[in-house]
């Protein structure tokens, strides 16, 4: 008999001043300002890293890579995904499907989307459904000031 377990992931982060920053979703190259952090700022990562981790009852994303370690500065997060994969297996977890929203008044993402999905669902040897949101010109994200990212996974273990 098999166990079904879901999870829930959140990330948001500001534009960053830096120019020479990329803007990075879901391991690809978007036109545009980067996002702020300390790693490469991958919201789409991060949210999925959370809500697989949550899934299985394991300490989260800022436990696993804190920000205070200067070892994941400017950090490829799709690498840190990667780990969060691997540790899943070890504990015998499989991922069933991730299903993502990210919120981003520009760029849109539909011209990327089908990348996104094949980069991360190979990752995650898993189907991933990556769709695009606006704020509508609503708080922080409407006024072009940032980005978040809502992720809900589902995991399974026989």
């Amino acid at each position: 008999m098999s166990t079904f377990r879901i999870g829930q992931g959140f990330d948001v982060h500001p534009f960053s001043e830096d120019s020479d920053r990329s803007l990075i979703i879901g391991g690809e190259i978007l036109p545009g300002p980067g996002l702020d952090g300390h790693s490469d700022a991958d919201l789409l990562a991060h949210a999925t890293a959370d809500a697989l981790l949550g899934a299985a009852g394991l300490d989260d994303i800022g436990q696993l890579f804190p920000d205070s370690d200067s070892s994941f500065l400017n950090a490829n997060s799709m690498e840190l995904l990667k780990n969060v994969v691997g540790l899943l297996k070890e504990k015998g977890w499989e991922v069933c499907n991730v299903d993502c929203n990210v919120i981003i008044e520009s760029p849109q993402l539909s011209s990327y989307k089908n990348n996104i999905q094949d980069r991360m669902s190979k990752l995650l040897d898993a189907p991933v459904t990556v769709k695009g949101r606006r704020s509508e010109g609503l708080g922080f994200i409407g006024e072009g000031k940032g980005a978040a990212c809502l992720v809900v996974a589902l995991i399974s273990k026989s």
